[in-house]
Parts: C-alpha cells; sequence; structure tokens
C-alpha cells in the first residue's frame, strides 16, 4: 500500500508550489526549470511521467501533451531543505524548450554583459506546437 506521507517533508511555498528541475539522465544536462503543485508531484510520482503546474494556465500540464516531448522520470530528488525537487529524466525527443531547443538555458552572458544564443534551435516551435 502506497501512502503520501513522502510529500510531507516538501516546503511548499506561499502558492503551494515547489521548483522542480528537470536533469537529463545520463549527460546531466539541466534540461528546465518549472513548478509543481502537490498533485502534480503524486502524478509525477504514480505514473513516471514529468508533470507540472503551468503558473501561466493556471493548471496541470503534462510534459509533451502537445508537443510529444515527454520526459519519462527516472529519479525524484529532494534538496536539502525541501523546498526545490530535481527530477532525473530521459527526454523524449530531444528537445525539452519550447523554443525548440534541447534545453531551456540557451542563453549565455559574455564578457561584455551580452547574453549570447549558444544552443541551436532543433525544430521550428511553429512545426510543434499549434500556435
Amino acid at each position: 500500500m502506497t501512502t503520501d506521507t513522502w510529500l510531507n517533508a516538501v516546503r511548499w511555498n506561499e502558492d503551494g508550489l515547489i521548483a522542480a528541475i528537470a536533469q537529463e539522465s545520463g549527460s546531466g544536462t539541466v534540461l528546465m526549470l518549472a513548478w509543481m503543485n502537490r498533485e502534480a508531484l503524486q502524478l509525477t510520482r504514480s505514473t513516471g511521467h514529468a508533470v507540472y503546474w503551468s503558473r501561466s494556465r493556471q493548471r496541470l500540464w503534462h510534459k509533451g501533451e502537445e508537443s510529444a516531448h515527454q520526459q519519462i522520470v527516472h529519479a525524484i530528488r529532494l534538496d536539502c531543505d525541501g523546498d526545490a525537487v530535481l527530477l532525473e529524466v530521459e527526454q523524449k525527443g530531444g528537445i525539452a524548450c519550447h523554443t525548440g531547443r534541447h534545453h531551456c538555458f540557451y542563453r549565455q552572458l559574455d564578457d561584455n554583459g551580452v547574453w549570447v544564443e549558444t544552443v541551436p534551435v532543433l525544430k521550428d516551435p511553429a512545426t510543434i506546437y499549434s500556435i
């Protein structure tokens, strides 16, 4: 029998959310940061697929529901303060970012204080999403 007492260790913020970092299994690449509420974290554990809380849509968001770029969860880790989770995932389709890139951290600050795009677009977002 599975209980949800493990969720009691999570320190939810004032909006009932926790930061969730998706990291690619194997490579260790940080793919993205999203938010989870209690239900999203429960569903992620029970289904083995990443489920987040969309703050802009105010609803659960099953990663890949529109793009088919799902995240298969291999491990769920809670940080020392209990206020962030790390999901070790297998990224289906090789694209985690809505911009069509492998990961969301594609801008790097250079020595001149300019944000430079360092990761290529793998697929045009217009072909991924019905915009």
